[in-house]
């Protein structure tokens, strides 16, 4: 113990009356290259009560003390073990970094991303975020491979489950209060958890569908669609970027050195972190442009890669590459800068084991204001996308309720992914929160009927049967967790397994269904699903998905979530958003058979992006604007009125879109560029004011710097995409804005 405080007091005590800057380089004067270069390594380790030093310790081609980062320990007696070997066993005594996947929670899980975007609620996502910090950081955790803030049109991949959904404007929005909520009230706190926004650039745009795919998209949708979020990261200070495992234009994203060197650092002045993805210089040999490791950790440096996750190529090649004069030693000295002032920020220069106290941990691992704060969380992200004759709310006094489905007691599914707590605590399966919600008189029957992994039927007529009796069915359908995520990309977009055949089959009874869905992408309802009276969307909602979806079901929430992303009819129609481009032969009615068409089915979504229903009911003034007419440096105030016309309170997401009608380059038909959650008790109305400007207005020109271009615009304001609810403007000159002066995070309604 002695020799542990003398190591600390001889380490530390000079550093701490240096200036900040002073710290960070009198370590890397001290530092050989083989120190230096082994900060850039990220190891994943084994996670045992001594597994992990164990594995440190039999890396006998490595010096393993000097390691920068590991991914995969968690616990604070278990990373206090861990630092306390590499501080003590190390020339420097330079502390870890302690990296994980903290993804939509640590010990208490929240809606998966894509979820929690329905709620279109920026404060919640930062609060669930920040909720995430508090539980990880107590366990050792001091920087999360996350949010992972993607665009993605084409829900046959695995991780939209990941992120916000199709829209650059919503994405970005979310993209900001997750990097805020994850870094709370700063270094100086305990909870302050660095953040990485990830996959740069477009792995959302994965051709087919399939994850890891190759990407071809042109420079326009890239700085449209796809970049924009990223900057909205970047502007809110995050900590570090990955890139992406695809390729774009030929380069892989590990190496493309326009983007990660020219885009982020030089055009965007991102001084943080660059981490590569899981064994992504690996990769580069796999894609055609490294031949050896020797070129493919070349390749990553100079583009801009700092830290290399998994691989180890930076630790076998690097110094060889700088020895021979391939990669200048100023260009580590650079990436080593960055992963020391990340260090520096988190204070473990100052104590290296502020984040491992097992007494927080202790504390702080669930509490019930988490627990309340996820069942909030999860109530607003739910979407009522049908409810024909007001079949919903159910009543709590039923005499018999039926619940059929194996994901009623898949508590598997409302986690989706948990790998990052030691064990998720106490999570409500969707059967036990009806259990929970009804009176005690009502009887509730749980038959599983079918399974989402089976095309077994047998259990079909077990639950057709005891639907005789039932009051009402509950059928609760969808994806298990596996069937979404990392490498979890589906060709088919339909109910897997019998559960299609078990709907038919409850249907038949002539009793009335309500379907819930549990699923972690938009699915493409088959025309039985559309048949159902009431179908709820729940997503993957977390430790408290069984109470919220009971909230919602027996009508104690109103349910007000939104689409983040369009339900297909079917797969064929992927990929399909709102914000599409016109066509030359846009179909201006049923019968315009020279248009861009389908033969055998409608154009149309079976639900738009921005749609949820509401148990009561909403209208729409018409927009008020400020002015008509403009010029290109003011800014446009928008009102309009909402009304609850229904019969109780209810939340409604206002949402504004925008269109410029005539441009240089086609623009969308549509974007969004606004939106309000508003409270109306029955009968009552209220205003809703939005702030336009110049960054709304502006288009990026050939050069892809934004530019306000005279003419005319339309603007939407209603409930969902589709709205038809418009007034329109003209702004009367053209001005190039700076590059500086562009903001792509969304500027949020006054």
């Amino acid at each position: 113990m002695k020799r542990r405080l003398l190591i600390l007091l001889v380490t530390y005590l000079p550093l701490v009356a240096m200036a900040q800057d002073d710290v960070v380089e009198h370590l890397l004067a001290q530092m050989t290259l083989e120190e230096k270069v082994g900060q850039l390594t990220l190891l994943h380790i084994v996670d045992t009560p001594n597994g992990a030093i164990n594995h440190l310790q039999g890396q006998k081609h490595l010096a393993m003390t000097d390691v920068g980062a590991v991914i995969g320990a968690s616990g604070a007696e278990k990373t206090r073990q861990l630092q306390r070997f590499v501080v003590e066993g190390s020339r420097l005594h330079i502390p870890l970094l302690f990296s994980l996947d903290v993804i939509h929670g640590f010990c208490t899980m929240f809606p998966v991303p894509l979820a929690e975007t329905s709620a279109w609620d920026p404060d919640l996502t930062q609060r669930t975020a920040h909720a995430a910090a508090v539980e990880a950081t107590a366990s050792g955790v001091h920087w999360t491979f996350a949010p992972m803030i993607d665009i993605t049109r084409d829900p046959r991949w695995g991780r939209v489950v990941e992120g916000s959904g199709e829209d650059p404007f919503l994405g970005s929005a979310m993209a900001t209060a997750r990097i805020k909520g994850f870094h709370g009230d700063g270094p100086a706190s305990t909870a302050f958890m660095l953040a990485t926004a990830k996959h740069f650039v477009a792995y959302g745009a994965a051709e087919a569908g399939r994850d890891y795919n190759t990407v071809d998209l042109s420079q326009r949708t890239l700085w449209d669609v796809y970049l924009p979020p990223f900057r909205a990261a970047v502007q809110a200070s995050v900590d570090a970027i990955m890139p992406a495992f695809n390729e774009l234009e030929g380069l892989p994203m590990a190496s493309n050195q326009a983007l990660l060197d020219r885009v982020l650092r030089q055009r965007w002045g991102f001084s943080g972190m660059i981490v590569s993805d899981y064994e992504a210089l690996a990769e580069l040999i796999t894609h055609g442009t490294a031949a050896t490791p020797l070129d493919a950790s070349r390749q990553a440096i100079e583009a801009g890669v700092d830290v290399e996750l998994a691989n180890q190529f930076f630790r076998l090649t690097l110094p060889y590459l700088v020895s021979n004069g391939q990669v200048p030693m100023a260009t580590v000295d650079n990436a080593v800068r960055r992963v020391l002032k990340a260090k520096q920020r988190l204070g473990l220069f100052d104590d290296p084991y502020r984040y491992s106290d097992t007494t927080r941990q202790r504390l702080l691992s669930q509490t019930p204001e988490a627990r309340a704060l996820a069942r909030e969380a999860a109530q607003k992200s739910i979407v009522l996308l049908k409810n024909a004759d007001s079949l919903l709310p159910l009543s709590k006094d039923l005499q018999n309720i039926l619940v059929v489905g194996s994901l009623a007691t898949d508590v598997a599914a409302s986690l989706k992914t948990c790998m990052a707590a030691e064990q998720p605590i106490g999570a409500i399966s969707i059967l036990q929160g009806i259990q929970n919600a009804t009176s005690p008189a009502t009887r509730v029957i749980y038959v599983p009927g079918a399974s989402p992994s089976s095309q077994d039927t047998q259990g079909i007529a077990a639950a057709q049967n005891a639907a005789q009796d039932a009051d009402a069915i509950v059928a609760v359908l969808g994806e298990t967790s596996n069937m979404s995520g990392e490498a979890n990309s589906r060709a088919s977009l339909d109910l897997p397994g019998a559960q299609n055949a078990l709907l038919r089959a409850l249907l038949e009874t002539g009793k009335p269904v309500v379907v819930i869905l549990v699923n972690g992408r938009p699915l493409a309802l088959t025309d039985t699903v559309e048949q159902a009276p009431a179908i709820i969307e729940s997503w993957f909602l977390g430790t408290e998905a069984g109470n919220a979806v009971a909230d919602v079901l027996f009508g104690d929430i109103n349910p007000s979530g939104k689409l983040p992303m369009t339900f297909p009819r079917s797969v064929g129609q992927v990929p399909i958003y709102y914000a599409h481009k016109n066509t030359g032969r846009p179909i201006l009615g049923e019968d315009d058979s020279w248009s861009s068409r389908y033969i055998d089915q409608p154009s149309t979504p079976l639900y738009p992006f921005g749609f949820g229903l509401s148990y009561t009911r909403f209208s729409y003034g018409t927009p008020q604007l400020s002015s008509t007419r403009l010029g290109s440096s003011q800014p446009l105030t928008v009102t309009t009125t909402v009304t609850n016309t229904g019969p109780r309170a209810g939340d409604e997401i206002v949402q504004l879109y925008l269109r410029d009608d005539v441009a240089s380059v086609t623009r969308p038909v549509r974007q969004l560029r606004g939106f309000r959650k508003v409270h109306l008790a029955a009968g009552q109305t209220r205003e809703v004011v939005f702030t336009l400007d110049e960054n709304d207005f502006a288009v990026l020109d050939a050069d892809f710097e934004p530019r306000v271009e005279a003419g005319t615009f339309t603007l939407f304001v209603g409930g969902d995409s589709t709205t038809d609810n418009q007034a329109h403007f003209e702004v009367t000159d053209s001005r190039k804005l700076s590059i500086s002066g562009q903001s792509v995070s969304p500027s949020m309604p006054n």
